[in-house]
Formats: C-alpha cells, structure tokens, sequence
C-alpha cells in the first residue's frame, strides 16, 4: 500500500492531487497561474479549473511536467502528487517523464507594445518548441 492511499482513504486521488495543486499555486507568487497557462497552451480560466478539487476533470498527462516545473514543487510535493496521480490514473503514470526536462534560452523577440499580442507570441514560441520536441522524441524512438 503506498503512503498516498494511508493518508486519506476517505478522498478520492484525483481530489488529493488537485488539492496539493491548489495550495501551490494559491502560496506561490501572483502571475504564476498565467505562466502555468502560457506553458501548456491554455488559458488561465483552465489552470483554475484543472486546480479546482470539485471539477473531477484530470490533469493531463502531458502537462505535469510543466507543473511541477513552473509551480517549483519540492521533491516531496512531487512524490506526493504522483502517488495519487498513479492512483486515479494508473496507465497515465507511464506516460510522465523527467527526461522531457527543459532548459532555458533567451530569444529576443519584437516587443509588440501590447500585453496581448506579447502574450500570443510567448505562446505560440513555447507551443512551437514543446512540439517540436515531442516531434524529435518521437522521431528518435522510430529508429
């Protein structure tokens, strides 16, 4: 029996999960529910119900890592989430990796003068890197 399922069987993982997401993002620094938005490619009304424990909706798999990333959890807030994310979804568990980490470069880019478009750029550039990523991955595990 893992520690997750000792420590309130009376909740259901998905709520447990979503609960330790919750207080994350509500003790972390303001602006940090756009940028979990802005990495994922969703919008901000999104994160707040993917972080909302009565919304039974699932994280999706291909989104934790960018979490756990932009979220900063700890080692143990991460253990944490992934047991009881690999309790309500077992066969999703398998689909999260570490070695998807990223790294940082600065790219200059035109400042548009407008929060918005600004925002749509920053999107469009993270959205375009992660996929070309998956793209690659996907390619090396062909050959």
């Amino acid at each position: 029996m893992s520690e997750a399922q000792e420590l309130s069987p009376d909740l259901s993982p998905i709520v447990e999960y979503k609960t330790i997401l919750k207080k994350i993002l509500d003790i972390r620094p303001s602006g940090t529910r756009q940028r979990l938005a802005a990495a994922i490619g969703k919008n901000r009304s999104f994160i707040s119900q993917l972080a909302n424990p009565a919304y039974p909706m699932p994280v999706p798999a291909q989104h934790v890592v960018a979490i756990f990333e932009v979220c900063h959890f700890s080692d143990a807030e991460r253990r944490s989430f992934l047991d009881y994310y690999g309790l309500a979804h077992p066969e999703r568990l398998k689909l999260i990796s570490d070695s998807s980490a990223t790294r940082r470069i600065i790219l200059d880019v035109p400042d548009f003068n407008d929060p918005i478009k600004n925002a749509v750029i920053d999107t469009l550039l993270d959205g375009l890197l992660r996929n070309l990523s998956r793209l690659i991955d996907d390619t090396e595990s062909k050959l």
